[in-house]
Order: C-alpha cells, then structure tokens, then sequence
C-alpha cells in the first residue's frame, strides 16, 4: 500500500501509480467532484500504460456510480458500504484476477 495523502491531482495519482507499480488506485472523493475528476484519472492512467483498477470511494449518487463504472471504474463504495471485510474480500478479487 502506497498512501499519497490527500488533495492530490489526477495527474498526480497517475504518476504515483505508474512510479509505484500499483494494481489498485483507491480514490475517496468527498467534494461531489468525482465526475470531474475519476475520468481525468482513468484516461491518465490509460495514457501512461498503468492497468490498475480503479475503485471509488465517497459519497457518489447511484446514477453517479453507475457513470463511473460504465466508463471504467471497478467499484464504487459509498457510506452504505460499511462491511470492511467484504471490502477488502472485494480488493483481493480485484488483485487476483488482474495477476
């Protein structure tokens, strides 16, 4: 695990990731700018060669999800996915079926 801290820009995350040789890109979003934002972080990392997943986490609209998911995002948890075991379940599928 590679904590970046907080308030990043998307460009950032994807040079982290690329430099870190990451397989998932944990991105909580509290401001409502997960549209914006998520995007910019999914075609960075497309552009720099990174095939991390990408999981969100924050307070993201089901119709907001469902966007981010269609466009590239492998999960979305929002404060109804409280269960850190099913969580983490979640994460080590991702890593598992990315090896």
């Amino acid at each position: 695990m590679v904590y970046q801290g907080i308030r990043l820009s998307p460009e950032e995350i994807v040079a982290a990731a690329r430099d870190e040789d990451v397989d998932i890109v944990g991105i909580s979003i509290l401001s409502g700018s997960h549209l914006a934002l998520v995007p910019r972080v999914l075609d960075g990392l497309r552009s720099a060669g990174v095939e991390a997943k990408v999981i969100v986490g924050g307070i993201v609209p089901d119709a907001d999800a469902a966007t981010l998911l269609a466009e590239g995002v492998s999960a979305v948890y929002t404060p109804k996915d409280f269960s850190l075991s099913a969580i983490m379940s979640d994460l080590l599928d991702l890593v598992e079926t990315s090896t």
